[in-house]
């Protein structure tokens, strides 16, 4: 597997070819290790893919993991409290943990826990691998890293697609690095407000 495409968001790519290289070196090295065809063993059983062998995403994303766990990557959970008043929720979301939950029952509101997981974390960068449902590709991109970002986590957040050469070959269901770009340009240069890199791969 290679990087096809990538594109730079807030300057994204410059701040890791110039803070953290090494980092990027690493996120190369793993996608470059994946051998594509041993991880086309899913049987279609879509009309217009009956029975064809196509990329199967659990298998990659396993594979993935095990290449980034190897080099000190690691997975990072952010717990918070939340409720449905907004004032409140602006005024408790910097606190940690256990004082938002009692900020909010204080004022009378029922807490409701909720958290942030990112796949993978190392020197204040986050990669997320999407292989699944179109509709996380978003989430991760304006709700996931940049939450990280504001809650002075991490400083970059990357985000690993298929492009479409590849998407070919998988079920209907994933998203994929073209339309991606596309939801980033259609939001201006600014949004989301996070540094990002966006990571086609492919065969």
């Amino acid at each position: 597997m290679k990087i096809g495409a990538y594109y730079s968001h807030l300057n994204g790519f410059e701040w890791i070819q110039y803070h953290h290289k090494d980092m990027w070196d690493e996120i190369v090295g793993v996608i470059g290790s994946i051998d594509l065809s041993k991880y086309m063993t899913k049987v279609s059983k879509e009309k217009t893919k009956m029975g064809n062998l196509l990329y199967s995403p659990g298998e990659l994303n396993q594979i993935i993991k095990e290449g980034f766990a190897k080099l000190g990557w690691y997975e990072s959970r952010t717990n918070y409290w939340v409720t449905d008043d907004y004032d409140l929720i602006t005024k408790t979301m910097h606190l940690p943990e256990a004082d938002q939950k009692a900020e909010i029952e204080k004022a009378g509101k029922i807490p409701i826990r909720s958290y942030n997981q990112t796949d993978f974390v190392k020197n204040r960068i986050a990669v997320e691998v999407q292989f699944g449902k179109y509709s996380f590709i978003a989430y991760d991109l304006f709700v996931k890293h940049l939450a990280f970002f504001v809650g002075n986590t991490i400083e970059l957040g990357i985000e690993i697609l298929p492009m479409k050469s590849m998407q070919a070959l998988m079920s209907s269901g994933p998203g994929y690095y073209e339309g991606a770009l596309y939801d980033l340009a259609r939001q201006g240069r600014g949004v989301p407000s996070v540094p990002l890199i966006l990571i086609g791969v492919e065969p």
